[in-house]
């Protein structure tokens, strides 16, 4: 699939219609899922163990895995566990968290196709050292399954959007939820504590980039160098969500997965400059939208791969094409 340059726009992206910002064409497009039909039938007879083994084979194509994937939601994926979610220790440890200043210029000529702007950079800056503590993290992003367990336990609770006419998509019950708000997904949060006696919480941005880059601070989950076969970006031309841990060649040093595409997630801290001096706040389109706004992490199916960068720093901006999710943390004790 190819992208159109988004260069010509330098940062008007939220000026664009959604097509438009996600560099496709007016006219129809063909996707990479358009040929399950032709997948090998006996795909259909395996069980939910041979369902996720195929799912996470790295030397599948994206059709099969797709299908495996959506096989099992149907069956019953057996990985996920409303009330015993699978979480990956993160070692005590003394990261470096963002960017070297004079890396910005870097940066935006790397990804100059994708239409950035120095300022959505800048907020990466300045590199910092930070010590944290030992943690557990999700190993994948809560699902439409565990969020229907949550609504149907407050049913007053918020509807994402993204379930059309408020229906629960059960074909999607292992792909992760999205498009809800960040005060849900704390509540979410609070809930399953509630529910299990343990203390789940959003990470902070420093967990979640530690958890995604590793000890070698490395700029994809994976390593240093993009693949769109490593991340269900834009650029992989699936145009959807997919189901959890699809995509395990992109998963982190850690072993957790979904941290670069699939949907944005919401930390718990809000934006403010690394330093602490509010006079280098970066002051841009999605600041003019909301006074202050929760910061998200690791881009999504409908946005470029300068969002999947693990030191990138984003936010929900009031559109449709912002698709936000969330994963859990735990402190160890």
């Amino acid at each position: 699939m190819r992208l159109k340059d988004m260069s010509v726009y330098d940062g008007q992206l939220n000026q664009l219609s959604d097509r438009e910002a996600m560099g496709l064409p007016s006219s129809f497009l063909s996707t990479v899922l358009e040929d399950l039909p032709g997948i090998d039938k006996s795909t259909f007879s395996l069980n939910q163990e041979q369902l996720i083994s195929l799912l996470e084979m790295k030397d599948k194509n994206i059709g099969e895995r797709y299908l495996a994937g959506l096989l099992l939601s149907l069956k019953g994926d057996i990985r996920i566990k409303p009330y015993e979610p699978n979480m990956i220790t993160i070692p005590k440890s003394s990261v470096k968290i963002g960017l070297l200043p004079g890396k910005v210029d870097e940066v935006c000529s790397t990804y100059k196709d994708t239409g950035i702007i120095a300022d959505w950079i800048r907020k990466e800056t300045p590199e910092i050292r930070v010590d944290l503590e030992a943690y557990r993290i999700g190993k994948f992003p809560v699902t439409n399954f565990e969020y229907l367990e949550f609504i149907k336990d407050n049913p007053h609770e918020e509807i994402p959007t993204s379930w059309t006419f408020s229906r629960y998509p059960s074909e999607f019950s292992n792909h992760p939820v999205h498009s809800v708000s960040p005060e849900t997904a704390d509540r979410y949060c609070e809930w399953l504590s509630n529910k299990v006696g343990r203390k789940f919480r959003l990470p902070t941005e420093y967990e979640w980039e530690n958890a995604a880059a590793g000890p070698n601070s490395w700029e994809f989950p994976w390593g240093n160098e993009f693949s769109k076969y490593h991340a269900n970006t834009v650029e992989s031309g699936l145009l959807r969500s997919t189901p959890v841990g699809m995509f395990s060649s992109g998963n982190s040093y850690y072993g957790v997965s979904d941290m670069a595409g699939n949907v944005e997630e919401f930390v718990r801290d809000l934006y403010h400059p690394y330093d602490g001096n509010w006079e280098n706040v970066i002051s841009d389109d999605l600041s003019d939208s909301t006074e202050r706004y929760r910061v998200a992490r690791g881009g999504s199916f409908t946005r470029f791969r300068d969002l999947a960068r693990c030191k990138r720093r984003h936010g929900k901006f009031p559109r449709d094409i912002y698709v936000m999710g969330f994963r859990l943390v735990e402190n160890i004790k």
